[in-house]
């Protein structure tokens, strides 16, 4: 198959620049793109090249148009399915087809109106921490929350306080040490050897068998909870058989990883732009001023924060919590003149692209508005991936964020005295020392 190569960066360019690239890789990226254009690889030195791209189109063409030359990377099915088991995030042929099938009635509109009642209880109580009239740091505030909705909706009330705060440090600490093994790879051998890893895989057992046991006492005495547990323990696969006790463990894993980190990271950033931005809290107030009174319940005060909607969606343009999405190609393929060598380790940058002018006008101005037209983005707006691997959770975590922010927002004005938003970039984007100040609403 002809092609050209793709522009190179060498090895020794990237280990000049090992240590900042751990700490933050985007200006990595940013600075090649505009050296080398919207495609570039990387030469690490351990396996096939690491290839970036800022094409919305390759990524379209890669996440939807030949999906199935494009499967998950082992940056998912080797490195995360180490921490997390092989579950839906980090699966792939037939198995995550399988899985995907028989997991995806528990996250259909129907089921999930179910949760919000409780998912909303679990939001009012954490908002209540909230000191009013102090500068204060609103990321933990949020990431209990979006770990406490989790765990709510899948064990209703039967886990305690003390499982909870041990599964989510865990869950936390495995994620720190599998950044660590991405961006080093020439410290592997340090990391097995010296017992780091030994040491983060003796947590996650942990974790297991705290989900092992709250898994067997929910068998052992059903109490139709009608929560996540009680949809997943009742599904069956085509043949009528149930999942297997690990794989149901595998799977509430990965939703502990992607269900509460992508939306604690959603919430901060959008919290963070409305404290730079009073007059669209105000727009937010008086939607949902007008919603509570119309509205008939739950599902129906969120389908009319239609406003409140867009701003989550320009927060999540700005500073999508699934900051690059990757892929390996199981053929050889050309795109855009470029050879795309077999089995390349794809990075698309949704960061990037959800920043490019070619795709958004005044890109870095948070414009909610942009949003009013609907479908219009769909091309190039990636903050919950695209194609049959789109995130399951998506509709769970719009509601739930809707419901945050209004509630948020009908309670406080947000203000802040820093101008600039600090970011980590770890597995997802996260926000750094989000310091905001909350005054009470008359």
């Amino acid at each position: 198959m002809k092609g050209k190569d793709i522009p190179a960066v060498s090895w020794l360019k990237f280990m000049g620049k090992a240590n900042l690239i751990l700490k933050n890789p985007l200006p990595f990226h940013a600075e090649n793109f505009e050296k080398l254009g919207d495609i570039f690889r990387v030469k690490t030195g351990f396996g096939n090249p690491l290839v970036f791209s800022r094409s919305a189109a390759f990524a379209e063409y890669a996440l939807q148009k030949n999906h199935k030359n494009f499967e998950k990377s082992p940056i998912q099915t080797r490195d995360m399915a180490k921490y997390l088991g092989n579950g839906l995030l980090t699966s792939t042929g037939e198995h995550w087809k399988k899985q995907r099938k028989l997991i995806q009635p528990a996250f259909h509109k129907k089921q999930i109106t179910g949760l919000m009642d409780t998912v909303n209880s679990a939001i009012l109580l954490e908002l209540d921490r909230i000191e009013p009239n102090k500068f204060i740091d609103i990321f933990p505030v949020f990431n209990d929350l979006a770990f406490q909705t989790v765990v709510k909706s899948l064990f209703s009330s039967a886990v305690g306080q003390k499982e909870i705060e041990r599964l989510q440090y865990i869950t936390e600490a495995a994620q720190r040490m599998l950044v660590k093994e991405l961006r080093q790879p020439f410290k592997r051998w340090w990391f097995k050897y010296g017992g780091s890893i030994k040491k983060h895989m003796a947590l996650v057992e942990e974790a297991r068998d705290i989900l092992r046991k709250l898994v067997r006492e929910r068998k052992e005495n059903p109490g139709g909870e009608g929560d996540l547990l009680d949809m997943l323990l009742e599904a069956r696969y085509d043949d009528g058989s149930a999942m297997s006790e690990k794989q149901l463990i595998d799977e509430i894993l990965i939703f502990f990883t992607a269900g509460h980190e992508t939306t604690s990271n959603a919430l901060t950033f959008t919290t963070e732009l409305l404290a730079r931005h009073p007059e669209i809290q105000e727009k937010i107030a008086s939607e949902i001023k007008r919603a509570k009174e119309e509205a008939r319940d739950l599902m129906e005060f969120i389908a009319s924060c239609t406003y409140t909607k867009q701003v989550l969606e320009e927060a999540m343009r700005l500073y999508p919590p699934v900051y690059f999405i990757d892929r390996i190609n199981l053929e050889e393929d050309v795109f855009n003149g470029f050879r795309i060598h077999k089995n390349s380790n794809l990075l698309f940058s949704i960061y990037e692209i959800h920043r490019d002018p070619t795709y958004w006008k005044n890109p870095l101005k948070f414009d909610p508005s942009r949003f009013a037209e609907g479908t219009k983005h769909t091309s190039h707006y990636y903050p919950f991936g695209a194609g049959p691997r789109k995130c399951i959770g998506n509709n769970f975590a719009m509601y739930e964020m809707i419901l945050a922010i209004s509630e948020l927002v009908s309670r406080y004005r947000i203000s802040t005295n820093k101008k600039e938003i600090e970011i980590t970039p770890l597995i997802t984007l996260k926000p750094k020392n989000a310091i905001l100040r909350f005054e009470k609403r008359s």
